[in-house]
């Protein structure tokens, strides 16, 4: 293979030409200002910043999970893709919240003449939000967000047709959306998906019957359910193991994760030691454990400490109380301060805030930081502890 090229100077000089032709543009253009952008329009119509939805629908997922279908109040539901997630903003008390779930709900519902999407949540979480959706949320209620987000969905160019998902819990549902959309939407024909889904006990299956529904009605949809608390269960028991997931694999597949972080951990040993190639393996945002304490490397005992954390904005700066125990932007949080978080791990970089001065914990399943953002001192307040009194500066909302 060759590469005409023109000379060292001519090339090099490249960047020059660019600018010269520019500057003869900007000379020759009209002095009326053109104050319409269709392209910006088309963008902002398609995928707005802000929008509202409406509840219309609440049902039982399994005695300790709930699915909730939303609609848009303006009737548009943007594009998006399975495994992608939905960012809501929760005002809660005189906090403004802000909270990410992943869309159980696939592609091709978002379309037709009744577009809508939903989210499952289980009862699980520490703090705060999962419950107060349970006992606050109503049908006909409507709340603020934001979709869709996130990276974690198949696509043809870079991922095997053979898709192996390991699921835990509430894990399942980005698993549930690619299911309904290989067998109802536009996935349809182009990948195949088997499921290895972890419970503990067979009547509190997450989705169960959706799933069950998805198997009946396509053959490129298989789910295997591992029980680990269920002596009468007659299918797979225990965990997911090597083993089971060497078992129901096909030759080059590709494997993807959602579920708690301990689950986390032991699948992509698992996966290691079957020599599985790490563009092969893509997961899902992991969350942070709720005892930071365990994970390897935190200063043991620091989480019974409080700091104060001196938040500056612009030319405000606020003194709030941290628990050492609880994430930097839950201190924000508690204290009704604004922090645009979406992923809640360290990954989107929307929260990106500077440390001007004190030590922090950042998890290193959930450091989303680019290696300059390292050295010059910038974090994620949702995946950073505070190990002292800090002094951080964060963006104006």
């Amino acid at each position: 293979m060759s590469i005409n090229v023109n000379g060292f100077l001519k090339d090099v000089g490249g960047a020059s030409r660019v600018t010269k032709l520019r500057e003869e543009a900007l000379a020759n253009a009209s002095p009326v200002p053109q104050p319409k952008d269709p392209i910006r329009e088309l963008v902002n119509k398609l995928h707005p910043l802000e929008m509202r939805f409406r509840c219309v629908d609440i049902r039982d997922a399994s005695p300790t999970a709930k699915t909730f279908r939303f609609e848009s109040v303006d009737g548009h539901i943007p594009v998006f893709q399975s495994g992608q997630y939905v960012n809501f903003r929760l005002k809660i008390g005189t906090s403004l919240l802000t909270r990410p779930y992943t869309l159980a709900s696939a592609p091709f519902e978002a379309r037709g003449e009744h577009p809508f999407f939903e989210v499952t949540i289980r009862r699980n979480a520490p703090y705060l939000v999962p419950d107060w959706l349970f006992e606050n949320l109503n049908v006909g209620d409507e709340i603020d967000g934001s979709l869709p987000f996130g990276t974690f969905y198949f696509e043809p160019l870079r991922d095997t047709k053979n898709l192996v998902a390991l699921a835990g819990g509430s894990g399942i549902t980005p698993f549930l959306s690619m299911a309904k959309e290989i067998a109802y939407g536009k996935l349809n024909g182009q990948c195949r998906l088997t499921i290895l889904y972890g419970s503990v006990k067979s009547d509190d299956i997450v989705l169960r019957s959706e799933l069950d529904e998805v198997c009946a009605a396509c053959p490129d949809v298989k789910v295997v359910h591992v029980l680990s608390d269920d002596p009468a269960w007659e299918g797979e028991k225990g965990f997911i193991t090597k083993e089971l997931i060497a078992r129901y694999s096909e030759p080059d597949s590709t494997y993807l994760f959602c579920g708690p972080l301990a689950m986390y951990t032991f699948v992509s040993k698992a996966l290691e030691e079957l020599g599985v190639p790490k563009y092969r393996f893509r997961h899902d945002v992991v969350n942070n454990p709720a005892d930071i304490s365990t994970v390897p490397g935190y200063p043991k005992g620091t989480e019974e400490k409080t700091f104060r954390i001196t938040v500056v904005r612009g030319i405000r700066e606020d003194v709030i109380d941290a628990a050492a125990s609880e994430p930097v932007a839950v201190a924000l949080e508690r204290a009704a301060i604004p922090v645009d978080t979406h992923c809640r791990n360290g990954e989107c970089g929307f929260c990106r805030s500077q440390l001007l001065s004190g030590d922090i914990f950042v998890s290193p399943i959930g450091d989303g930081r680019r290696e300059m953002d390292k050295q010059l001192g910038w974090f994620h307040p949702c995946s950073a502890w505070p190990l002292s009194d800090l002094k951080i500066k964060i963006p104006i909302l």
